[in-house]
């Protein structure tokens, strides 16, 4: 039944972009769009300015140049001889959200101004009309994205005397972001490992900070971290770990912010990158660190009693929150099977899961200390921000959630999970779940807990520590009134057959904690190491089922052994084969397609390769593995300067839909071969080899379609 609703829904949604395409603009347009000038008239060989005015109805946008997931609007315009257009004077945009609240680009909403200058020829005579045409093309979003356009025209008299001003498209033209130094703003930009810095000293007083880059190796979906005290600020720009930042990049975009009215401007920002000394040096925001704590907000640092019950109120809660209570399962399993037993044991149990707790906390308390006297800005959860322990943890999940499910059962002595809770020797194991608790409780941030751990991390290491202990305890503190009292096991029920069907029930929150680590590694992998993650970890369970059958009872001999030991194998191919890794320096960068940058690229004389691919076609990944996996194929690439272009139809794009209709294709893989020095493409058949690909791009020839 859900199959038959996707593709319902997927025919809806082609069915109506197709609409946009065909209808006029006017059935479907969600946006109205007119040629409006500045000025009344325009004098022989001076500029005129003119604007494209939208109209957005409610709740709908179109996008700014840097788009994010959309397409930024464009102009093509058919002038009389002799004019010149410019390229679109850009205002500053607004995010774009989804109605979950998620950035989802840049854009613009309501009424707006994309001003252009032309420029008029010398010889235009006074008393003359001149008609200014264009077609305008724009994406227009809601909750689904329709392509618009509009044939725009004006007429405009050609008059010797000075103009008369538009005061609407004068005021859209006022409002354009401004050049720093005109405004005296003083900037300075920084790279890190993990992102860039901006740093930003105002004429005056500004709010609402956000920086809108230009280039799409700043993220544009993640939040970025702000710290402002009144002119000074100072942000965190995250970089987007699909796209590859260029080794002589700089800061080029548009800073955004309410002044003191509360009018919403912006400045326009083109930086190279400097050293930290020498941004300090240059603006002075050092001291402003990231987004100030609470702690800072009520004048001052200090160990309190409040800060202390607030640490313990905070690890308390914790083991109600989602990224916790599924590894707490576990936990209650072994202290359910134990509440029959010697009551010493559960003391026992629940000191060791204490200790296991309270030695992660140190530990990350220390690690915090080390890296912050070091000069990393480092918060909460920090660990979950390195790919490769989320993907460890996705594996580890993985592992105590099969084995909640039966699919193998291990003893503690051997790897520390699963069934050794049962066991004599799971005091171990209750340490452990301590640790791993820990871990995963990083992410969470309970209530009370907030301004607790801002005042941990403000304070001298010492005080620090002392408040990562309490959080400690409190998140320990279940466990610790079952050491002190252990006759409280007594409301435990008694250990029966339905244990069984409640372990197997506590696998499903471990199965759902290995979908939300996967959620986060995708906004940190490119998408080919992505697919080895999520592969890595089927390969992972088919290990663990080759185990199980092995080491089940009844199992017999030297075939057990095999298989136990083929189990083991895949447990190691599965963590080097999907093993999250940089992109090699050889790798080839993949730009966006479009058609405009063809025609750039082939204007400058490179050959051009275009990958028209989606993640969902099975032969287009298994083209890439096989062509660029080949050195020959990357080296040809660098030393003949081949442009690599991808056409993503992942999701649908009326763009490369209509030029996939125009070679006659429906469907992907696609590929083209543009020569060096400009001609038509060669196509290339579906199934590639790297001897193809190579012979393509050296022997193109004219077998294109206009």
């Amino acid at each position: 039944m859900r199959l038959h609703v996707d593709v319902l829904r997927r025919a809806a949604l082609t069915a109506l972009l197709l609409l946009g395409v065909l209808l006029p603009g006017s059935v479907l347009a969600q946006v109205q769009a007119e040629l409006v000038a500045a000025q009344r008239s325009v004098q022989p060989g001076e500029p005129l300015q003119l604007a494209l005015r939208m109209q957005h109805d409610p709740h709908w946008h179109s996008f700014w140049k840097n788009a994010g997931t959309g397409l930024p609007t464009k102009l093509m315009w058919d002038l009389p001889p002799g004019w010149t257009a410019e390229a679109i004077q850009w205002p500053t945009p607004i995010l774009v959200r989804d109605r979950e609240g998620n950035i989802t680009g840049h854009g613009y909403e309501g009424l707006s101004y994309l001003p252009v200058r032309l420029i008029a020829p010398a010889d235009l005579k006074p008393g003359s009309e001149v008609e200014l045409k264009a077609q305008a093309r724009w994406l227009m979003c809601e909750t689904v994205c329709i392509p618009g356009k509009a044939a725009v025209s004006l007429r405009v008299p050609v008059s010797s005397d000075a103009p008369e001003a538009d005061a609407a498209v004068q005021a859209a033209l006022a409002a354009l972001p401004m050049p720093a130094s005109s405004e005296g703003w003083k900037l300075a930009a920084t790279r890190e490992k993990d992102g860039l810095t901006l740093r930003v000293a105002a004429p005056a007083d500004m709010a609402d900070l956000h920086f809108f880059p230009a280039d799409e190796f700043v993220s544009y979906k993640v939040p970025q971290t702000i710290g402002n005290r009144g002119a000074r600020a100072l942000l965190k720009l995250p970089l987007d770990a699909a796209e590859t930042m260029p080794a002589d990049a700089m800061l080029r975009g548009v800073l955004a912010y309410s002044d003191a009215q509360g009018a919403y401007r912006g400045v326009a920002i083109e930086l190279p990158f400097v050293a930290e000394a020498e941004a300090t040096a240059l603006v002075g925001t050092a001291d402003l660190g990231a987004a100030p704590t609470s702690a800072d907000a009520a004048g001052g640092t200090q160990l309190s009693f409040v800060v202390l019950l607030f640490a313990v109120l905070g690890g308390l809660i914790l083991n109600l929150m989602p990224c916790v209570f599924p590894v707490l399962g576990l936990k209650v399993v072994g202290f359910i099977e134990q509440a029959g037993n010697d009551r010493r044991k559960v003391s026992l149990h629940a000191l060791s899961f204490t200790a296991g707790v309270l030695l992660s906390f140190w530990a990350l308390a220390g690690l915090l200390a080390v890296l912050r006297e070091g000069g990393q800005q480092l918060g909460w959860g920090f660990q979950l921000q390195s790919a490769p322990f989320v993907f460890v943890l996705a594996l580890v999940m993985l592992g105590f959630a099969m084995n909640l499910s039966g699919v193998f059962e291990v003893g503690m002595r051997a790897t520390g999970i699963g069934s050794g809770l049962q066991t004599r020797t799971g005091v171990a194991g209750s340490f452990f779940s301590g640790m791993l608790a820990t871990v995963v409780a990083t992410p969470c941030s309970a209530p009370f807990l907030a301004p607790a751990l801002g005042a941990a991390l403000a304070l001298p290491t010492t005080q620090s520590f002392v408040v990562f202990t309490a959080i400690a305890l409190g998140l320990a503190l279940p466990y610790l009134l079952l050491s002190v009292f252990p006759s409280l096991v007594k409301l435990l029920p008694r250990p029966g057959a339905w244990m069984e069907t409640f372990k197997q029930l506590m696998a499903f929150p471990l199965y759902a904690t290995v979908a939300y680590l996967l959620w986060v590694l995708a906004g940190q992998l490119h998408e080919a190491a992505l697919l080895n993650a999520l592969l890595a970890l089927a390969l992972l369970g088919f290990g663990l089922w080759l185990y199980g059958r092995a080491t089940r009872p009844g199992a017999r001999g030297a075939r057990a052994r095999l298989s136990a030991l083929a189990g083991v194998l895949v447990l190691a191919a599965a963590v080097l084969f999907g093993w999250p890794r940089a992109p090699a320096p050889e790798q080839l960068q993949w730009e966006a397609w479009s058609s405009e940058r063809v025609q750039q690229l082939q204007a400058e004389g490179r050959p051009i390769y275009v990958d028209f691919t989606a993640r969902w076609c099975a032969t287009c990944q298994v083209n890439k593995k096989v062509v660029f996996a080949s050195a020959r194929v990357r080296d040809y690439f660098r030393e003949h300067n081949v442009a690599a272009l991808k056409a993503d139809w992942t999701n649908a794009d009326p763009l490369i839909t209509a030029e996939l209709e125009r070679w006659n294709r429906s469907a992907v893989p696609f590929n083209l071969a543009y020569p060096a020095g400009g001609g038509a493409p060669r196509e290339l058949p579906e199934v590639l080899t790297p001897e193809i690909v190579l012979s393509a791009l050296d022997n193109a020839t004219p077998q294109g379609r206009d």
